[in-house]
């Protein structure tokens, strides 16, 4: 018995040592350990809430960065903005001035001061370039050089006199011979208006005029026009005349101007079809086609615009 007694007892011993041992402080139990588990793994997250690698961090290094992204994007700024705005504002007055300055002229040119003097004669309306005789008295020959070929032809120049009086008259015919460039011959009725006639020949100065008008241009085919050949005048355009174009097949093609103002088509290219105008400054006005009616004047719905 007491050999058995002194086992268990040892055995007692062992078991009180061993839950000792295992209970001693700084141990963990199961639930401890199971705690433990969670704690690392949320230490992710306590490791990014370090000051280098916060969220907080990390959202003001970005607010920063984007702060100085907007610093380095001048484009968006007002100022930016500012300096291109009036290069758009150039642009656009580049190309009115373009327009201004009339490409296609030939030597009477708009905002040019012409000197020269003022004769008269008994006008009629008509003359060089052939448009009829009418009641519009108010009209004037160029001088040769300044006629220019027929290129002053309709052409509207406002005259002025010493004196202050102005009269505005539209380019009929030519002036030979002996007039001078800057010299204009004008209806005995426009000369009235500047001076007496008395006075015989006044100086004067001169230039191009855009009149206001509500008129529309006309087109007359020329005597002896037919499908194969055709000579073609504008009347009554409020600019000079640069161009007349004739449409043949999908395209223009431009006529050559006589000195008595029409534009001819030696091999009928083009007539009784549509017509381009162009004036001085370039404007292009369309005509639908009109049938070959000779020495018929034949009304348009077209206009130039004034400058």
């Amino acid at each position: 018995m007491s050999k058995r007694w002194l086992f268990l007892s040892a055995a007692a011993v062992l078991i009180v040592v061993s839950l000792a041992l295992v209970l001693l402080p700084g141990q963990k139990g199961d639930e401890d350990v199971k705690a433990e588990a969670g704690s690392v793994a949320a230490e992710p997250s306590a490791t990014s809430s370090s000051p280098v690698n916060s969220p907080s961090a990390s959202g003001t290094s970005t607010a920063s960065a984007r702060a100085t992204a907007a610093s380095k994007k001048p484009s968006v700024t007002p100022s930016a903005r500012a300096t291109t705005r009036p290069a758009a504002t150039a642009a656009t007055k580049t190309r009115q001035q373009v327009s201004g300055t009339a490409p296609l002229a030939g030597r009477i040119r708009p905002g040019v001061t012409y000197r020269g003097v003022a004769t008269f004669y008994d006008a009629d309306g008509g003359g060089s370039c052939l448009y009829d005789p009418s009641g519009d008295v108010m009209t004037g020959a160029m001088n040769t050089a300044d006629y220019e070929s027929s290129k002053a032809c309709g052409a509207y120049v406002l005259v002025h006199a010493a004196g202050g009086a102005t009269i505005t008259v539209r380019i009929t015919n030519e002036c030979p011979g002996d007039c001078a460039p800057g010299q204009i011959d004008l209806s005995a009725q426009a000369f009235a208006k500047l001076a007496a006639p008395s006075a015989g020949r006044i100086p004067i100065t001169w230039n191009l005029a855009s009149p206001s008008t509500s008129d529309r241009i006309s087109i007359r085919y020329k005597t002896g026009s037919t499908r194969y050949w055709c000579g073609i005048q504008a009347i009554g355009h409020r600019n000079p005349l640069a161009r007349l174009e004739v449409a043949v097949g999908s395209g223009w093609r431009q006529l050559e101007r006589t000195d008595y103002n029409y534009f001819i088509s030696e091999d009928g290219s083009g007539c009784g079809g549509a017509l381009r105008l162009t004036d001085i400054y370039g404007e292009q006005l369309t005509v639908p086609a009109l049938a070959v009616r000779a020495n018929v004047t034949q009304p348009t719905h077209v206009q130039f615009a004034k400058h």
